[in-house]
């Protein structure tokens, strides 16, 4: 029997799991992480990363029975975290986690904005990699090389130098196209070209399990390590969503849609960005600031769970001819599927009780996935493959058929989709086995696109949404 092995390097812990062929999961190991706060400031110790993915993955590893062979493993990280090493691969700074926003953005986009605007997100954040590096350019010394979080703990795998994966180099600045550093925009930021470690696509052989990373990890000497991705990225391979036109909806705190498509799409809003598949196509996303983060803050302490039960025995599937709809925006500012820093959450309606508070939140959710879709389809994205549900929410029987009926599809939902599931399908393993389907849901033929197209019309009056894409939605729901 063939065992693959999945790490999840995040930002709270490092997860390991052991699978087989068959998706069976033999063992998990689980570490926590910690970090150190500091208004924009984010930082942890790259050194804690390798000590507890080693024991996670010794952990996981008791799990499989002796004289099973392992035949792989890859490790996914939090993306645009980054610190400097020496050449021997030793720390030279604290890691700058993923959203450490002490950095500028503005000279990372004055030199590469014609690089940037063809690769289809126009602009880099502050909380990116290139803008952290030239951050930590100044003080860097002589042979200091760039390392990503997988990139660190890669190293200590192999035990030599290694090439980073074209996901988590991508808020880095690498060309995604031309699968290379655009050392024209580099050169111009001082940014030497010895400091840029090589690139890869994800799913390519890094090298192997060195001696002294067995010793500590459990791992066999010679198993192959293979270059990852970013958690989300990962997060989408352990969904299964891996053919052109499916999606991976995950519904949590917040909404992040991510899909696969044969050719890169251009959003002219950047709000849509795409990484790059494995096997050479693209695999473009959004992520919405809003989701189920507004329950606990707009029902907080109430029992989430009988108030689903009693939205269920209130509505069935039907929330009324003129249903409570909530914009469930969990901060001030909206990222997907449309930009737009001054947004606000609102309610359409009034509701008459904490039940039907509840329902309109999810109904709100709801429609601001399906609006996504619509957005993407006026891209060009296609959109008639599966739909992968993931996330807290999926544990909602009412809200699963409610995103079912609004989006008026079948939806998914699998088993497990954890990242450390993706990274042990990326390191060998045959998804078609190792991914399992727990249910379809069917719509239920509720009709809601009056509603919808109420909720669409009220973003665009507030400025928001901008009117082709309202347009666009309209459309779409009367056709």
């Amino acid at each position: 029997m063939s065992v693959w092995i999945g790490i999840d390097l995040g930002t709270q812990s490092v997860r390991a799991l052991a699978v087989t062929g068959d998706g069976t999961v033999l063992g998990t190991g689980s570490r926590p992480l910690t970090s150190h706060r500091d208004g924009p400031r984010h930082e942890q110790d790259p050194e804690q990363w390798w000590r507890e993915l080693a024991a996670a993955t010794r952990e996981a590893l008791r799990g499989v029975p002796a004289g099973e062979r392992v035949e792989g493993v890859a490790v996914d990280a939090t993306s645009g975290t980054i610190l400097l090493t020496d050449p021997s691969g030793r720390a030279l700074t604290p890691a700058l986690m993923y959203d450490d926003r002490r950095a500028g953005a503005e000279r990372a986009n004055e030199a590469g904005a014609a690089v940037w605007e063809r690769l289809g997100y126009r602009r880099m954040q502050p909380n990116w990699g290139l803008p952290k590096l030239l951050w930590l350019l100044p003080g860097a010394p002589a042979g200091a090389r760039l390392a990503h979080q997988s990139d660190f703990v890669n190293r200590r795998l192999v035990g030599r130098e290694v090439a980073t994966d074209l996901s988590n180099a991508l808020k880095t600045g690498v060309d995604l196209i031309g699968e290379r550093w655009p050392m024209e925009v580099f050169d111009a930021l001082g940014v030497p070209a010895g400091m840029l470690p090589d690139v890869v696509r994800p799913g390519a052989r890094l090298g192997e399990v060195c001696a002294a990373a067995a010793g500590e990890t459990g791992l066999p000497e010679g198993t192959p390590v293979i270059a990852g991705t970013t958690d989300g990225c990962a997060a989408q391979l352990g969904a299964g969503a891996q053919r052109a036109g499916s999606w991976n909806s995950v519904l949590g705190t917040t909404l992040v849609l991510k899909g696969v498509t044969k050719e890169l799409i251009h959003d002219p809003l950047g709000v849509v960005y795409s990484h790059r598949a494995p096997d050479g196509s693209w695999l473009p996303g959004g992520a919405s600031s809003t989701g189920a983060g507004v329950l606990t803050r707009d029902l907080p302490g109430r029992d989430l769970d009988a108030l689903s039960t009693q939205a269920t025995a209130r509505y069935g599937p039907r929330p009324g001819r003129a249903p409570v709809v909530t914009y469930p925006l969990v901060s001030r500012g909206e990222r997907f599927p449309f930009a737009a820093p001054d947004a606000e959450s609102f309610t359409l309606g009034e509701p008459a009780d904490d039940v039907e508070r509840y329902a309109a939140i999810l109904l709100g959710a709801a429609f601001v996935e399906r609006l996504c879709f619509d957005y993407l389809d006026l891209l060009g994205a296609p959109v008639d493959g599966e739909i992968i549900l993931t996330g807290g929410a999926t544990r909602s029987a009412y809200w699963t058929q409610l995103r079912a009926d609004v989006l008026e599809r079948p939806v998914t939902l699998r088993e497990n989709a954890e990242p450390a599931l993706g990274m042990a399908v990326l390191a060998g393993g045959d998804p078609a086995r190792m991914i399992r389907t727990r249910a379809v849901v069917e719509p239920s033929g509720t009709r809601l696109g009056e509603a919808y197209v109420r909720f669409v019309t009220e973003l665009e009056r507030r400025g928001w949404l901008d009117p082709e894409a309202a347009t666009h939605a309209r459309e779409r729901t009367t056709a």
